[in-house]
């Protein structure tokens, strides 16, 4: 998903390099929408490893 991301901001910077200001707007959204997902995912998957690790030490 970060690949994603990081691919539609090259497209809205290329965009924004030749002047399509619609096609780099819709682009930097997609992908500041798709960093932020990203990072939410990361965030409960980290949150969650550690918690079951936590569990698993106690047993």
């Amino acid at each position: 998903m970060l690949t994603w991301a990081i691919v539609f901001l090259i497209i809205a910077i290329i965009a924004a390099i030749f002047g399509f200001g619609g096609p780099a707007s819709a682009a930097t959204a997609i992908a500041q929408f798709l960093f932020y997902v990203f990072a939410i995912l990361l965030t409960l998957s980290l949150a969650l490893s550690f918690f079951r690790s936590m569990r698993r030490k106690r047993r």
